[in-house]
């Protein structure tokens, strides 16, 4: 089978497509053909070992996220049959319940192979059903960016309708999160660069939009949103050069939640506003298997579509990166197998 691994040496140069032998299911185990990937920030680390030991060994397949069809099933398997569309969950080994490191550390795409191959073997217990109305690519964003979202407004917050809500960005995770809001019947504030991106970000359901380039003080602004009250959760996409604003415009016991940290990852901020308005600054690691069916539930309920912004081919996995460092995406960037 085809694979691109990372081999030989760290870094994007060792990234490569290759080939392996084909998998076999064993007991307990489930053969999937791939259909598609979709990629995450968090791709463009692992080729440079940026975990650490957590990264895994050499030769590494990357990637996280992915949806496949079921080609054969092990002894025993009663999950999911023959012909499912699924998709691997990122944490293999958390099925439900609170973190611990074992749950947190047995990720796809590092250190466990990832969806880069046209074939992978996996337990039963870690794939999902996905909804009928997806296309393979739109399935294939799912296990990471969506659930991420669905963790940080469902799982672990009480969000009801009229809730305010700030979204940092138009990525992926800050896409679905937009969607997911909405489904809650939350008032909805996205900042982004782009003045084209918050007119399509409103078109997708955001209620309103801060423009943080033309207005870098956007804190103010995005309070002001709230009649002054303050937002009751953000989504925290920044990290060392958003959280300090966050802060500035979360309201007293609202919930921030630490998903990214694409502007640096010091911790530079006024934690004395932690402290006095009691503000709950959670981080999230995506999420357990249980949270993932939760969603899924509510994506074929509410026939949910993440936004898609381009396909690549499966050799073209290198292009398919550079252009996710661009930034220049509004959506997830995809790879056909």
């Amino acid at each position: 089978m085809r694979v691109f691994q990372i081999q030989d040496d760290w870094g994007m140069d060792h990234l490569q497509l290759a080939t392996r032998p084909d998998p076999k299911p064993g007991p307990g185990q489930v053969l999937l053909k791939m259909k598609a990937a979709s990629l995450n920030y968090r791709d463009t680390v692992v080729p440079n070992r940026g975990y650490g030991s957590f990264t895994g060994n050499l030769p590494l397949i990357p990637i996280s996220d992915g949806v496949g069809e079921v080609v054969e099933v092990g002894a025993g398997v009663t999950r999911v049959k023959v012909g499912d569309r699924v998709c691997p969950c990122f944490h293999q080994g958390w099925i439900a319940g609170e973190p611990n490191l074992e749950r947190l550390t047995q990720t796809l795409g590092g250190p466990i192979d990832g969806t880069m191959a046209d074939l992978m073997c996996l337990s039963e217990q870690g794939v999902a059903k996905v909804p009928a109305h997806l296309s393979d690519e739109e399935a294939a964003t799912l296990p990471c960016a969506a659930l991420t979202a669905w963790s940080a407004l469902v799982t672990y917050e009480d969000l009801r309708p009229g809730s305010r809500v700030l979204v940092q960005g138009t990525g992926g995770v800050a896409l679905i999160a937009i969607q997911f809001a909405k489904l809650i019947g939350a008032h909805v504030t996205v900042i982004s660069s782009s003045d084209e991106k918050l007119a399509r970000a409103q078109r997708l359901g955001a209620d309103a939009g801060v423009n943080y380039r033309t207005t870098p003080e956007w804190s103010k602004p995005a309070r002001e949103l709230t009649g002054g009250a303050g937002f009751d959760h953000i989504v925290e996409l920044g990290g060392e050069k958003t959280l300090p604003q966050s802060l500035r415009c979360i309201r007293p016991g609202g919930t921030i939640s630490m998903i990214g940290v694409l502007s640096g990852s010091a911790l530079s901020a006024p934690l004395g506003l932690v402290v006095t308005r009691q503000v709950r600054l959670q981080g999230i690691t995506v999420g357990h298997r249980d949270g993932f069916e939760a969603m899924l539930r509510a994506i074929d309920q509410h026939n949910v579509k993440p936004v898609i912004d381009r396909v690549f081919d499966f050799a073209q996995l290198k292009e398919a990166l550079a252009y996710l460092k661009s930034g220049a995406q509004f959506g997830k960037i995809c790879i056909r197998h």
